[in-house]
């Protein structure tokens, strides 16, 4: 079943006739389009790719299921989706509620004879649940994301900045054909308690942790993997605290079972790191989806009522934040198998002091 089909079975199901689809990381699920400026008019018999005249030879190319159409001056685009609602017989239009309220009220104004209908989750929902190829997309941005860290493995040394191994990450990405899927994270000693830091001219010292957390989006697809070291030699404290932070990661992973709500493999996190008092430091959700967007749909989080099902595809990071001390967080991805997961990400995992 290919993506339009299955979004239109969902269409009906939800009773909605004619659905907008606005959202790029949307239109690149749907149609395949990796531009920039695109739009997909769907009904239950027509699907339309929208875009205008610098994407016309790529658009050609990229999207095979809709038919395609362009426009370019001295036509307007409101003069352009106009005509291409007429044809299509299209009164009331479902949008998708990531929409803006201040372009909602534009298109109220441009088409006034629209009925405009803020939509039920349609679509986004769908990405939850991957195809064969979806995953092996995902599992190649894993492959390159792990030969990243071994690249900048040498780097970690004291003195050297985190801003240096950040630039150097980039690059290696770059240089291979992808580009970060997020903005890394290199965060050392002081700056490893923060689990959102921001790499700076901090230079490295021996005695502390060293956390970097980073991915490639190769191909429309994005990976998401986290690895905490030490430079220099371990204390006592550091090989406590990462074991703990590691075996909440492993026995977590192995908890993810089809049926299961991601509230539950939450707090089982929790109560691994609370073992020895951890949990008080661990702020932030175990994981999330992963696929088109870092942060896909699906939230592996305190709370969360979202079933585990085959075909999804998850982070795993719990994550210890000490202040003054330093933090350690684990992340690795999964696919939900019918008994169990599959990780994809594999590289070495167990404390690791460099040089």
């Amino acid at each position: 079943m290919t993506n339009l089909e299955r979004l239109r079975a969902k269409m009906a199901e939800k009773g909605v006739d004619a659905l907008f689809v606005s959202d790029i990381h949307n239109v690149y699920w749907l149609a395949g389009f990796t531009g920039s400026s695109g739009f997909c008019l769907v009904t239950k018999d027509q699907a339309l790719f929208l875009t205008d005249s610098r994407y016309a030879i790529q658009s050609e190319l990229e999207v095979s299921d809709l038919d395609v159409r362009w426009y370019g001056s001295p036509v307007t685009f409101k003069e352009f989706f106009t005509q291409a609602l007429k044809d299509l017989g299209v009164s009331k239009l479902h949008f998708e509620t990531s929409v803006k309220y201040s372009q909602w009220q534009a298109w109220t104004k441009d088409f006034p004879d629209v009925e405009w209908t803020a939509s039920p989750s349609v679509l986004t929902p769908l990405r939850m649940v991957k195809t064969p190829g979806e995953v092996e997309k995902i599992r190649e941005a894993c492959r390159l994301a792990e030969s990243c860290l071994s690249h900048i493995q040498r780097m970690i040394q004291p003195g050297v900045t985190e801003y240096d191994i950040l630039l150097d990450l980039e690059f290696f990405l770059k240089r291979n054909g992808a580009i970060p899927s997020f903005d890394p994270i290199v965060a050392s000693g002081p700056n490893s308690a923060k689990p959102h830091a921001t790499p700076s001219e901090r230079k490295l010292e021996s005695g502390e942790f060293l956390t970097i957390d980073m991915g490639a989006k190769l191909d429309g697809y994005c990976s998401d993997i986290t690895r905490t070291f030490v430079v220099g030699q371990a204390s006592d404290r550091h090989k406590e605290v990462y074991n703990q932070v590691l075996k909440a990661e492993v026995e977590s992973i192995n908890a993810i079972k089809p049926g299961k709500t991601c509230g539950e493999i939450d707090a089982f996190s929790r109560e691994i790191l609370d073992e020895i008092g951890l949990a008080k430091y661990f702020g932030h959700g175990l994981g999330h989806g992963l696929g088109i967007e870092v942060h896909d749909y699906g939230r592996l989080g305190r709370g969360s009522k979202d079933v585990i099902e085959p075909g999804q595809v998850w982070t795993v990071e719990p994550g210890v934040y000490i202040e003054g001390f330093g933090g350690v967080r684990v992340e690795d991805d999964v696919v939900v198998t019918e008994d169990g997961v599959e990780v994809l990400t594999t590289f070495p995992k167990e404390l690791t002091c460099l040089p």
